[in-house]
């Protein structure tokens, strides 16, 4: 197929020795195969290199390429130098622990061959809590609903996110270090293509899978985890109440998740219902 523009697939790894085969595969997977695989290890003291590099022995007419950012520790440093490698005219960024659908990049090529649009957002599918199918249609409504709320400003999620290399390179002055790590590099990322004049889109089709797991970390980890928004935030002086409504629903609908992913553990089993 391989109509419409070249895609490049980054994926900053640290310590993913447990998710990383999963990703790359569905990565590799696609109706319509990727240009380019990048995935940019920062530092990790576990396999994950390993089982990249076997990755790439057992398929080696895949671009499938391992960088390493050992510089200093951190997300965006990791993201920026896959973003500033990459070489397709569409640049996709997921997490180590995403599986994409099968169809993404044909999606997301879709997508893009509308010009004004710059970066595009989906919905997730959590893979490994209960009833996913109906977990991912509430996810995509949810998201829906907060982008018709925040009107002409999208957010375009990490876990799931393309953006054209163009608009990458505009903004790449602009996004923040964050050394301290407080804000959410995602929404930084959405915040300045907004100030800049480009458009994101988000778009039902363009599905990808996560793990559940940031409801393992403690409540107060997670709720400090949450408030990155409200950090992200007033480091660009954004006082815009409607915007911050994500932070509103993650933080309201977690003792709910929370016992959900307690009561699927202690079962032990991910009990995946369609």
């Amino acid at each position: 197929m391989n109509a419409g523009p070249t895609v490049s697939i980054v994926i900053p790894a640290f310590n993913e020795q447990s998710t990383i085969r999963a990703c790359v595969l569905a990565a590799i997977d696609q109706t319509d195969p990727a240009d380019e695989i990048i995935v940019v290890d920062n530092r990790s003291t576990d396999a994950t290199r390993d089982i990249v590099r076997a990755l790439q022995r057992e398929h080696p007419h895949v671009p499938l390429v391992l960088l390493s950012q050992d510089e200093v520790q951190g997300l965006i440093p990791t993201r920026n130098l896959g973003l500033d490698y990459a070489s397709g005219q569409v640049l996709g960024r997921i997490d180590a622990d995403t599986v994409l659908e099968p169809d993404w990049v044909e999606q997301v090529r879709r997508i893009f061959r509308d010009e004004t649009v710059a970066a595009a957002t989906g919905p997730m599918i959590y893979y490994d809590m209960p009833l996913r199918r109906w977990g991912h249609r509430a996810d995509d409504a949810l998201r829906r609903a907060v982008h018709r709320l925040a009107r002409d400003f999208h957010y375009i999620f990490g876990s799931n996110m393309a953006l054209r290399a163009e608009a990458w390179r505009d903004i790449r002055p602009h996004v923040c270090r964050d050394a301290a790590d407080e804000m959410h590099e995602d929404i930084d990322i959405s915040i300045h293509l907004h100030e800049r004049g480009h458009r994101a889109v988000y778009r039902s089709a363009m599905v990808a899978g996560m793990s559940a797991r940031r409801l393992d970390d403690a409540p107060r980890d997670y709720y400090s985890y949450v408030m990155r928004w409200e950090r992200t935030y007033d480091a660009h002086g954004i006082r815009d109440a409607k915007l911050r409504a994500p932070m509103w629903v993650f933080s309201v609908i977690y003792p709910l998740l929370k016992g959900v992913r307690w009561s699927v553990k202690r079962r032990g089993t991910t009990a995946l219902t369609r």
